[in-house]
């Protein structure tokens, strides 16, 4: 559906030097802290910034090459942009007919009426969480086969947050061979959402597993010096001094289990993964 090959983008300071894959019916989490890439990733994908180097295919088709039907089955969610605030939903509905020939007006107000979202304010008196809504409300209201979706969860409450991740996952079944590529700095948000992730850090892509792998083979171990000294490391892919004496990642987690069942062992998480991917060191 996506294929992302040595995409090179050069800021001076900071360059992005990336490959990902998203696979058709899959939703795929890009994670990282603010500034690691993500939203320069998202920005080359749709061609709103030109790479320095690499290749970008979209439904088997170079991004250059994809026709107006392609860009009309993409549907798209940026941090830093949207809606005009001028406008108000009842003016966004015809802007989203004359663009998509296959948006939905019925399942559309049908949203904004289950969000509680107003139809005759200016999008300037929404709040951030109405904003983020009608965002996302938008790009799934085009039947699109693929979404891009940017932080889409960035500045809201648990709550506003949740309730976003069940329309995705709503419209995960009702299209099911629909791919999604999704953004956030909030990792709780993709572990119960994505299949798989890329953690991005500088620019660079430091892992990508599936999320059912990481959370069942991953774990933090919990060492003293002593345990350390004694510990098979050949599974252990970053250590971290510690005041009490390392913290060790591995993707082994049932073997340590099971040899050294008096170890202190955290299952695995995004958060405490991707922090041992970039404050850990080799061993």
């Amino acid at each position: 559906m996506l294929e992302v090959s040595g995409l090179k983008k050069n800021y001076g300071d900071f360059k992005l030097n990336c490959s990902m894959r998203v696979e058709d019916g899959r939703i795929t989490g890009l994670i990282g802290e603010n500034g690691a890439g993500k939203s320069t990733a998202f920005k080359a994908i749709l061609g709103l910034i030109a790479p320095d180097e690499g290749t970008i295919r979209i439904f088997g088709k170079e991004r250059e090459k994809l026709s107006v039907d392609d860009r009309q089955n993409i549907g798209v969610v940026l941090s830093d942009s949207g809606f005009s605030g001028y406008l108000t939903i009842k003016d966004i509905i015809p802007v989203l007919k004359h663009l998509y020939d296959r948006f939905d007006p019925v399942f559309f107000r049908k949203q904004v009426r289950r969000f509680q979202l107003p139809t005759d304010k200016t999008l300037k008196e929404f709040s951030t969480g109405m904003k983020a809504k009608l965002k996302v409300l938008a790009a799934t209201s085009v039947q699109a086969k693929l979404l891009l979706l940017d932080e889409p969860t960035a500045g809201l409450d648990v709550i506003a947050r949740d309730e976003l991740l069940e329309m995705l996952r709503e419209y995960m079944e009702r299209y099911e061979t629909t791919s999604v590529l999704i953004s956030s700095h909030i990792s709780s948000d993709l572990e119960t959402l994505c299949d798989d992730v890329y953690m991005i850090h500088g620019g660079r892509i430091i892992m990508h597993e599936d999320v059912d792998v990481l959370l069942s083979d991953y774990a933090l171990l919990k060492v003293s010096e002593e345990q350390y000294a004694g510990l098979d490391k050949q599974y252990i892919l970053r250590v971290k001094k510690e005041p009490y004496g390392y913290c060790c990642l591995t993707d082994q987690r049932q073997y340590y289990l099971e040899n050294y069942p008096s170890l202190a062992i955290e299952k695995g998480s995004i958060d405490g993964t991707i922090t041992m991917m970039i404050r850990g060191e080799n061993v």
